[in-house]
This record gives C-alpha cells, structure tokens and sequence, in this order.
C-alpha cells in the first residue's frame, strides 16, 4: 500500500481524527477534501486562519495525537487532483456513492487503495462497482466501523478530541491475499485489534450499531424524545420508562438480527453471534449474570430464550459493571446517555441527529439490498416506514422541512418544505 499521498474524504471529527493518525503513523503527506456546500466554505477559512493545521488530542494513545499541516484542502469532490495512491472516506456509508461518483474516479488513475472507515454491509460491492468501471484495478477496503469515538473540541473546526477508542476492528479487502500491514499499523498502534476477514462482507457485518440503534431508537417512545423540542429527560440504554429498552424493543432486536444475518449468509458471508459480540467485542457482563456456555450457544436457542437473554444483558450494565463502587456503593451510572435531539441551525434548517438519521439510511441500504437478492426483510421495512412516519408527522404539525430527508421513492411522501 502506497503511503505517500492520501487523501481523506469527509470534514467532521472522524476525519480530522484520522488524518492526524495517518500523517503520524505513514509519515506521507495528507490532504482533506469535503463536499461543496457552505460548510465546505467555513473549513477553506477557518484552515486559511490556521495556516493549514489540524489537531487531534488523544490522551492515552499517542500515536493519535499531535497537531499536522495537512497539504491541501479541496472545498469541492470535483476539484481533487490526480496526485493520491489512497483515499479514506470519512463519511456515512449511505454516501459512499454520491463521493465516489463526484470524486470522478476515472480520472484518479493514481489511485491504489480506497479505505471505507466505517463500512455498511455490502458497501465494499457498491465501491467496488463503481471505482473499477475504471481500467485501473483499485483495491476497496471495509473497516467494520470507525475506530474511535471523537467530537471537535468545544465546538472548534480542526480540533478532535477523542476520548476512547474501540477494542477491536475487523477489516477486510476486494483482493484476496492482500497485505493490509498498514491499516494494521495504524490501527494496532493506537492498542487497537485489527482483526482481518476474508471477505468484505465478514467485517461490514460486526458493526454493533447496525443491530443495536434501529430496535432502540426508531420507535414511538424514542422518536418522541428525538423529535421533541423541549429537553429530553430519558436515557438511551435505560429500561423502561427511563430509556427504550421492553421485551418489545429487544424482541425487534432479535428478529431485525435474524434477517441481516440471512441476508449476510445470502452474500457468502458469517453472520455474526449477537450475544457473544457484544459480551466480546464490547462490553462484557459478570459470569453470574449470563454464563459462558449460553453466550456461546446463543444462536441455537429459541427465539424466546434469545430474549430473555438480551433483556438479562442490558439491565446488567444498566451500571457498569466492572467500575468501582463509589462510598455509598453505587457504581457508575453507565446507561445514562442522553437522548440527542433534532435542532435548529442559524440558517433556520431543522437537523436530525446522527441516531437515527444515520441508522435508517443504513437500513434504507439494507433493504435495497435485500430485494435485489431476494430477502424477504419485512421487519427492516417496517422500521424504515415506521421512521419515515414519525418524520413525517413531525413536519406536518410544524410546518417545517428537516435537510436531506427527502422521502419520494416508493410512493414516499416528501417531507422538505
């Protein structure tokens, strides 16, 4: 993998993130480019200001940190030089497309390698499709999800603080054998497990959120909380009424999980042990709680025994854990999250969060998918209209539009004003 010239798609903290890390750890240059818009025109200035330099503040992992001159910023796709061996998008997945249509790729003939940060499931074949209608053979490589979790620092364009990074990711390439002892590098660097499958689909399929936000968080109780201007009181990852989470929510849980893994196995893929992976790969519970033996067997449980089991896991870190208890014994409080809310931008654009905006646009992705292979998703539908409706109430009691959310496929309504 060429190492001299990369360039990162995307302008947010994931982005800044990761170009701080790649100048550390490939030592090449890095260079930034973001969509055309007028976002795109208050980086141009805020870089200009700056001289040109990012910074990333990561604590504990070092190699994450510092403060980088990057080489050139491009405020549009469309303008971005002949001049990278490889490019990371930092973008959502569902744009994947869009990017790659607007980087016109055909005339990047030095392109070597595309990097997808944060991979959905079957976005290595969207890319791959498009980028290698192309003469040159570019090899596309999925990482399961984001390495880390980021947010600008204060508020501030070009400072990302982060302050935890995953246990492990799993990545994997278009090209069998291919040496991925770079993204491995960057990764294991940061104490990072970079995990390498054998098929794309293997690592798009272990990302948590893809199985866990949709059951909690497109639903009556959690979209009221999302689409209410007043303050939300309610937790993310708390039982009912405190947060989202009934046999109901977790019952959704485990059939949305059955179908992505028959649509994975439909792919040629592994679907995943939903338990296990997230006892393993994310946060583990106490033996006492749930053991060993029915984490591992959890796939050939019955349907209610699968519940049951979740429900167990997620009232076990209703607290974490494996905190230390405080002199009152309570341990930390680790479902508390807040809910995020729809907001208001200066411009007078209403903005849906990240959750769930990003987790039905996947799901959108998921059932496309799904027809064209023949996978009956009924509950992925459901879900994916069940949002659309809630959205849609939303504008209609208001009056209002919410940027990108422009429903008008498949006898969708539109909900931009």
């Amino acid at each position: 993998m060429n190492k001299k010239h990369t360039l990162i798609v995307g302008a947010g903290p994931a982005a800044i993130q990761t170009a701080v890390a790649v100048a550390n750890t490939w030592k090449g240059d890095v260079s930034i480019a973001n969509r055309n818009g007028s976002y795109s025109e208050k980086v141009h200035q805020t870089l200009e200001r700056n001289g040109n330099t990012i910074t990333a503040l990561a604590r504990e992992w070092p190699s994450l940190s510092g403060t980088v001159n990057i080489s050139r910023f491009y405020r549009r796709l469309e303008s971005v030089e002949d001049r990278f061996e490889t490019i990371i998008l930092c973008v959502p997945n569902y744009s994947y497309g869009e990017v790659i249509k607007s980087l016109n790729i055909t005339n990047l003939k030095r392109v070597k390698t595309i990097l997808l940060l944060s991979a959905g499931i079957g976005s290595n074949q969207l890319v791959s499709e498009l980028v290698n209608l192309s003469s040159q053979r570019i090899e596309v490589i999925s990482l399961s999800n984001y390495f880390a979790a980021t947010k600008f620092s204060q508020g501030e364009l070009f400072s990302a603080y982060t302050k935890a990074v995953k246990k492990r990711v799993y990545l994997a390439s278009n090209i069998k054998g291919s040496d991925m002892t770079a993204i491995r590098q960057l990764l294991e660097g940061a104490g990072i497990d970079a995990v390498v499958k054998e098929k794309p689909i293997n690592a798009e399929c272990r990302n948590i959120t893809t199985y866990v936000h949709p059951p909690f968080f497109i639903n009556d109780f959690s979209l009221n909380e999302i689409l209410s201007e007043k303050r939300s009181l309610k937790s993310l990852y708390k039982l009912y009424p405190e947060g989202p989470i009934t046999p109901e929510s977790i019952r959704t849980m485990v059939w949305l999980w059955k179908e992505i893994s028959t649509l994975v196995e439909e792919l040629g893929g592994e679907p995943i042990n939903l338990l296990q992976f997230l006892n393993d790969d994310n946060y583990p519970v106490h033996e006492e709680s749930i053991s060993r033996s029915d984490i591992d067997h959890f796939p050939y449980f019955e349907p209610a025994e699968q519940e049951y089991l979740l429900y167990i896991r997620y009232a076990s870190i209703l607290i974490d854990p494996f905190s230390i208890p405080d002199e009152n014994g309570s341990y930390f409080d680790f479902s508390k999250v807040p809910y995020p809310q729809i907001s208001e931008r200066e411009s007078g654009e209403w903005v849906l969060p990240r959750i769930p905006f990003e987790d039905y646009q996947h799901l959108k992705s998921i059932s496309r998918l799904g027809m064209e292979k023949g996978v009956h998703m009924p509950l992925t539908v459901e879900l994916i209209h069940l949002f659309e409706e809630k959205v849609l109430e939303w504008q209609l009691e208001k009056g209002r539009g919410i940027k990108g959310l422009d429903l008008t496929e498949t006898g969708e309504r539109k909900v931009n004003t």
